[in-house]
């Protein structure tokens, strides 16, 4: 648990597994939100569940996150503060165990009702961003379209097919750090893809 005094911030928080379009959108609206309303606050990334054990819907490490985030925040020409927090897997506790990793209450910029109401609940100022396109932007759908990916080496091709839910410099990241292979192996039950 950290032990430094954490400043209050404009934070967004999610699993970013991957980090897609719909995340992009959201940093961006939160950083817009915050250059407007809070300048004087940092822009804090916070990256959940970074102590779950790697499976089909969590196949990403922290550092691997951290590491798409940092391509996605460079390709929209903004920075923000990156930190991870460990699920507790107990969401009437969660806010106070965040704000341990995130800092206390500043302000949540979410898309989210369900966080946006815990936070409400913990005290916090909540600004809630309503998300274009958010069905096709699922964590679930873009790994399962990844998924499909995961065998194939030809780079162009991953590009094309997940590029209009991913952000090109993300999907390069990933490339970088051989992050598609392994969905090829997770699953449950059935064949491995391939």
């Amino acid at each position: 648990m950290p032990r430094e005094i954490i400043p209050e911030a404009c934070v967004v928080l999610g699993r970013f597994q991957p980090v897609h379009r719909g995340h992009a959108s959201l940093l961006s609206a939160a950083e817009q939100w915050r250059e407007k309303n809070a300048p004087e606050m940092p822009l804090r990334i916070a990256i959940g569940s970074i102590n779950k054990p790697q499976n089909l819907s969590n196949p990403w490490d922290a550092m691997e996150r951290e590491n798409m985030l940092k391509a996605s925040l460079k390709e929209l020409d903004f920075s923000a503060e990156i930190v991870g927090i460990p699920d507790i897997d107990n969401p009437p506790e969660w806010v106070n165990h965040a704000e341990a990793y995130h800092g206390p209450p500043g302000v949540l910029i979410t898309s989210d009702q369900a966080t946006a109401d815990l936070y409400v609940s913990g005290g916090w100022t909540v600004e809630l961003i309503d998300l274009e396109d958010r069905t096709s932007l699922e964590g679930w759908r873009v790994r399962e379209t990844a998924r499909m990916m995961s065998t194939i080496t030809d780079e162009t091709a991953i590009l094309t097919v997940l590029s209009p839910t991913m952000q090109v410099s993300v999907i390069e990241a990933m490339i970088e750090m051989d992050a598609f292979r392994r969905l090829a192996f997770m699953g449950e039950g059935g064949e491995p893809v391939g």
